[in-house]
C-alpha cells in the first residue's frame, strides 16, 4: 500500500515544510509515500468560486486512478479518533488498497464531482485550520496511526 497527500494551492510554507517532511520521513518507515501540490488553474482569480472548483476538480480526477482509495478531508466528513484513523488505516491494508489518496481540496473545498468520487470525507476536527497547516496536521495523524498499528509507543509519549 502507498499513501499519496494531494494538496491544491501552493507550495508548503517554509513554517509548514519542516513538519512535513519529519512526519513524511517517518511515515516512510511503514509505507511509501509523496506530496503531489496540485496547481490551481492559471486564471485562477479571474473565476468564480463555483468555476475555480470545477477545474481543479477537472485535474484532481483526471489523475485519480480507477482504483485508488480516495479520502477526502472535509469538514462535513466523519470524525476519527487516532485510534479510528489506525483501524481505518489497517483496513484499507488487509483489503490491498494499493492507493490510499489523503485530498485536501482548494480555498474553497472541492467540486461535487470529487465529493462523490470520494470513497471516504473525513473532518480533523469541527474547527477549521490554515490550510497549510492541515497539510502538518495530516501528516502527523497518519503518522501517529501506523505507529498505533505497530504498538510503539509515540502514541503515548
Amino acid at each position: 500500500m502507498k499513501f499519496q497527500f494531494w494538496t491544491v494551492g501552493k507550495a508548503h510554507e517554509s513554517f509548514v515544510k519542516e513538519g512535513v517532511e519529519m512526519f513524511t520521513k517517518r511515515i516512510a518507515n511503514y509505507y511509501p509515500v509523496d506530496w503531489t501540490i496540485i496547481a490551481g488553474p492559471k486564471n485562477a482569480a479571474a473565476l468564480s468560486e463555483t468555476d475555480l472548483k470545477k477545474k481543479e476538480g477537472e485535474i484532481i480526477l483526471a489523475a485519480l486512478q480507477k482504483d485508488d482509495f480516495l479520502v477526502l478531508l472535509d469538514e462535513r466528513g466523519k470524525q476519527l479518533t487516532s485510534e479510528g484513523l489506525a483501524s481505518f488505516i489497517q483496513q484499507r491494508a488487509n483489503e490491498s488498497t494499493k492507493n490510499i489518496i489523503f485530498l485536501i481540496g482548494g480555498a474553497f473545498g472541492v467540486s461535487d464531482s470529487v465529493m462523490i468520487r470520494a470513497n471516504f470525507k473525513w473532518s480533523l476536527a469541527q474547527l477549521v485550520f490554515p490550510h497549510q497547516l492541515v497539510r502538518v496536521i495530516l501528516a502527523e495523524q497518519v503518522y501517529r496511526a501506523c505507529s498505533i498499528n505497530r504498538n510503539e509507543k509515540y502514541h503515548h509519549q
